[in-house]
């Protein structure tokens, strides 16, 4: 859930679309003065039994890509596991010594997430908090920052930081130098795809689908749910997003002409069934947009048009293939006459919703 939102502007561009295209230059600076506590982190987490990955809404999301990059890129194997902040909280015991906690919050506000890094600092684990400047960095042994507080309720820059960061600390853990030098290509790339599409075309020809349907694998299964969440929250449109194997796994069922699904397909493991998603949607007759590598034929043969993506380690993937979706939400928004910085805050009713909780 995003926090309410700053005074709502009147006109073109929404705060959401200066934080959209403010990505490459936050994800080139990231890291600046940040590599020593970058270093220790990843020394003292790769000494642990477990590192856990928490947060809520988009944290949740980056702390699902987060799990991968920890297990591949920073050889922790089984040991990296994601966890929603609320569940950890309310479910899971306490975290012991030989455990640490990687807590992300973009306001550095969320007790569930807050809690949690608490809980490993003092049973004499560790913990590493990735939010937002401005922010309270006590409950954590390590603070790493990522972006100055968002006006947009929409996270978006905020977001793709974490990631980065996130990136770095596993390669950092796992003495991965070339996921480092991937990492570092990644402004330039995005920079490049920002100005790829017609983004306000792509909003007009599927921004009034009855529902929106974000599908990916692997890391990118984040990406999917990032995308059906901000669609909910910016345009306050229907949307589901889903793992590629659930989406096979009954979900398309639902699936009708009149929707619209957004593939999120990357070469990778789950290329394979996020493939067989394509064949699924072109025989019911939904148009399809498929966020693929340029040199991808089969699926592009299936879609109604693709979105290339650049080559890309695919556990770096999600840093760019959520920016388009980024892009697609904000104009379905502005078509939709709503404002995606508030969160449905600015109605007397949702307003109200929002303080029953």
């Amino acid at each position: 859930m995003a926090e309410q939102a700053g005074a709502p502007r009147a006109g073109h561009p929404y705060h959401m679309h200066d934080a959209i295209y403010a990505q490459p230059g936050a994800l080139r600076l990231v890291g600046r003065g940040q590599g020593d506590a970058i270093a220790a982190a990843a020394a003292r987490l790769r000494a642990l039994d477990q590192v856990l990955l928490t947060g809520v809404g988009t944290s949740w999301h980056a702390a699902l890509v987060g799990e991968l990059l920890f297990a591949r890129i920073g050889g922790l194997g089984r040991r990296a596991r994601a966890f929603h902040a609320f569940e950890l909280a309310s479910y899971w015991p306490d975290e012991d010594a030989r455990t640490g906690v990687i807590g992300v919050s973009h306001r550095g506000t969320n007790h569930h997430t807050l809690a949690a890094l608490a809980r490993a600092r003092a049973n004499g684990g560790a913990g590493v908090a990735i939010t937002g400047k401005g922010t309270d960095g006590a409950a954590a042994d390590w603070t790493l920052r990522t972006v100055d507080q968002e006006i947009s309720g929409a996270h978006t820059v905020s977001y793709t930081t974490a990631l980065a960061l996130l990136a770095a600390l596993a390669a950092a853990a796992g003495g991965q130098s070339g996921a480092a030098r991937d990492l570092d290509a990644i402004p330039d790339l995005l920079a490049s795809l920002l100005g790829q599409e017609s983004w306000e075309a792509l909003a007009a020809r599927y921004g009034g689908a009855r529902c929106s349907w974000f599908v990916g694998g692997g890391p990118n299964t984040a990406t999917a749910w990032e995308a059906a969440l901000k669609m909910n929250e910016a345009s306050h449109a229907p949307a589901a997003g889903f793992n590629c194997e659930q989406f096979l796994h009954g979900a398309w069922a639902a699936l009708e002409r009149e929707d619209v699904v957004f593939l999120i397909a990357p070469p990778g493991p789950s290329h394979e069934r996020c493939l067989a998603a394509a064949r699924v949607a072109k025989e019911i007759g939904a148009p399809l947009v498929a966020l693929v590598r340029e040199d991808d034929r089969e699926i592009a043969a299936l879609a109604t048009e693709t979105i290339a993506i650049p080559d890309v380690d695919e556990l770096l993937s999600p840093i760019l293939t959520v920016v388009p979706l980024q892009l697609f939400v904000y104009h379905t928004a502005l078509r939709r006459g709503v404002n995606p910085d508030v969160t449905r805050s600015d109605q007397p009713a949702y307003a109200r919703a929002r303080s029953a909780f």
